[in-house]
């Protein structure tokens, strides 16, 4: 595997140690925030062996959002101050998809912030995603780094409509 690189906003390029969980967590910043958070700002990313490779300590205390020691923080945090959602993104590749109990424990550690929450597990393929498809949360997001145009909601009849 080769280390990653990924671009924050304001033109910092971090690099992250090799694993496939920071090669997806590089798609994330890469492909995803672009694509589907386009004035996102990354607020967290944490290296496999590096925790705090990127942390955004001003903005995350103005949302109210515990930054200790024993804060349960996902993979990674983006921010859209445009539409003030906060996006709490999962890989596969490290603690497993925004289950119930996980959702339910992000909820807890965000209760003070009051950004619309947006949860997200990310996957390598959606072969990885079909192994964990009976264990996401109701009201999460999925995207497959091997179809980056596409996202599947978990979201009942809210994106029901004619295309």
């Amino acid at each position: 595997m080769k280390h990653a690189a990924i671009k924050l906003g304001n033109e910092k390029t971090v690099t992250l140690s090799a694993s496939k969980h920071n090669e997806i967590q590089a798609a994330i910043i890469n492909e995803f925030v672009p694509q589907f958070v386009k004035d996102g700002e990354v607020l967290y990313v944490g290296d496999i062996t590096n925790k705090g490779t990127h942390l955004d300590k001003k903005i995350l205390r103005e949302l109210k959002i515990p930054i200790d020691m024993n804060s349960k923080l996902p993979d990674v945090v983006i921010y859209d101050r445009k539409n003030n959602w906060i996006f709490l993104i999962e890989t596969i590749a490290s603690h497993g998809p925004v289950s119930p109990k996980r959702r339910i424990e992000l909820e807890e550690s965000f209760k003070d912030c009051k950004a619309g929450r947006i949860y997200v597990t990310v996957f390598p393929d959606l072969l990885e995603f079909s192994n964990h498809s009976d264990n996401i949360a109701w009201e999460t997001n999925v995207w497959a780094v091997d179809s980056p145009s596409h996202m599947i909601h978990f979201n009942g009849n809210k994106f029901i409509r004619p295309r």
